[in-house]
């Protein structure tokens, strides 16, 4: 296979992991607290052009090294529910997934019949100590920008509300859940966060990005298919001459 070929081979590849994502980003634009994924592009080189003649042009192809989550803040967009909480900044919620906590910005909680307050999925969200957070249902509750929580203007305890020096260690599990990627690293309570009772956090990936990006990757698609099939021309006619000067 020609230089041509591979690399279009190669970028197409590519093309198809990133509308894996994007069609990921799309089905989530209404899921509150969601944090967008986005491609890191790199160049590969195999190791035999490595190891090969230094002054000859080894092709390189393009792949997406990696994919990294976006963590910008959300449009903060009233919903009226006292039980739906919006954070601002930096930090995450903590809930109890089923094999240790997680960590999410979708605030779209609710009460269990046994007053414990849970995420939509059920994971009871957990306090500043890593207790489960019991609540009065028959009382309002509220809760404090600082993640205080009030009934009847009587504490009632308070969210365990993290952040990390370096989200890069946060790892997607489902959805809008987070866990941490490395046994042994602890998050730090939240000072800067702030809780904003009766809100949502939109997805930061908006239908206008999700468009744009749609449109784009199908017409890389089109060139590189066009690349293929240029290529193939390009042989099938070398082949062709190759037999006219041999007879």
């Amino acid at each position: 296979m020609d230089a041509l070929t591979i690399s279009a081979a190669s970028g197409l590849r590519a093309r198809m992991e990133s509308l894996e994502m994007l069609a990921n980003n799309i089905s989530n634009q209404a899921t509150a607290g969601f944090k967008t994924d986005r491609e890191f592009y790199t160049l590969y080189r195999s190791a035999e052009a490595i190891d090969g003649d230094a002054r000859s042009a080894a092709p390189t192809l393009p792949v997406i090294e990696r994919q990294w989550t976006d963590f910008t803040q959300g449009v903060l967009t009233p919903t009226g529910n006292p039980l739906d909480l919006a954070l601002s900044g930096s930090g995450f919620l903590t809930v109890q997934g089923p094999d240790g906590p997680l960590y999410t910005r979708n605030g779209q909680l609710h009460l269990a019949g046994d007053g414990s307050l849970q995420s939509q999925e059920g994971y009871p969200v957990l306090d500043s100590s890593g207790s489960p957070v019991q609540i009065d249902v028959s009382r309002k509750v509220e809760f404090s920008a600082g993640g205080s929580i009030y009934q009847d203007g009587e504490s009632a305890g308070d969210l365990g509300i993290v952040e990390f020096a370096d989200r890069s260690i946060l790892r997607k599990v489902a959805g809008t859940y987070f866990e941490l990627g490395a046994a042994g690293l602890v998050p730090e309570q939240s000072s800067t966060t702030k809780v904003v009772q009766g809100k949502l956090e939109g997805a930061n990936f908006t239908p206008a990005e999700a468009a744009v990006k749609l449109v784009g990757v199908m017409r890389q698609f089109e060139m590189l298919q066009k690349a293929i099939r240029l290529g193939s021309e390009m042989n099938r006619r070398a082949a062709e001459d190759v037999a006219r000067v041999s007879a």
